[in-house]
């Protein structure tokens, strides 16, 4: 009997993104989406009053879409690492004796407190997506998206192909624009994710198991 050799796909046969382009993820059936981190509000240190107004915002911003949208929650065990190094560099150049017995019990203190303790950072996300194939379906104009990032035949070609993406940025730009301006008004701040933190964070996503550093965006102020 032959032995059948199987072979392992790629991780990324199973992943449906096809490149990230100036922030934006490009998936593989030609369908854009963006990226919103946003600020967190916490309701329990609100009055009952600024609770009520704020889910009163938060609904009329559901109602008034007219796209879809989906929201994310990244939950992670909190890496202290970076905060100890830091304190551990600290602890080299202080010169007081006094100081450097305070760090270092500071030092022990922080890690014997995490040990203990399950402390997790959390990171809200926003996907907006824009579907071309579904807005120019049976139109008999521009057909589906597939063209779009197929290969390349020439510099004409590339010019008519930029041009598109750009047309389709403009209108998911809009959809971002709606949905910043509908969460601003329950004091939600967001900023849309650039190449590297998109990268990043898919990377993190599909390694949970490894050690990494946590996703930085300085836009936002918690």
């Amino acid at each position: 009997m032959a032995t059948e050799q199987v072979k392992a796909q790629a991780t990324q046969d199973f992943v449906p993104i096809k490149e990230v382009r100036d922030g934006i993820v490009v998936l593989k059936d030609g369908s854009l989406r963006t990226l919103l981190m946003a600020s967190s509000i916490n309701l329990a240190l609100k009055s009952q009053d600024e609770q009520q107004a704020i889910i009163a915002q938060f609904q009329n911003f559901l109602n008034s879409l007219e796209f879809t949208v989906q929201f994310f929650i990244e939950s992670r065990d909190l890496d202290i690492r970076p905060y100890i190094a830091l304190l551990e560099d600290r602890y080299v150049a202080e010169l007081d004796d006094l100081m450097k017995i305070q760090i270092r019990e500071y030092i022990t203190f922080i890690k014997d407190f995490t040990e203990r303790s399950n402390i997790m950072s959390k990171n809200f996300f926003i996907v907006v997506p824009y579907d071309p194939a579904l807005v120019t379906r049976g139109t008999g104009v521009g057909g589906t998206l597939s063209a779009l990032f197929s290969v390349k035949k020439n510099t004409d070609t590339d010019v008519a192909l930029d041009t598109q993406f750009e047309e389709y940025r403009t209108q998911l730009e809009q959809r971002v624009s709606v949905v910043e301006q509908g969460l601003v008004r329950t004091g939600v701040r967001i900023v849309p994710l650039g190449t590297e933190e998109v990268i990043e964070l898919f990377y993190k996503l599909f390694n949970p198991g490894e050690l990494e550093k946590p996703l930085q965006v300085t836009q936002i102020v918690q």
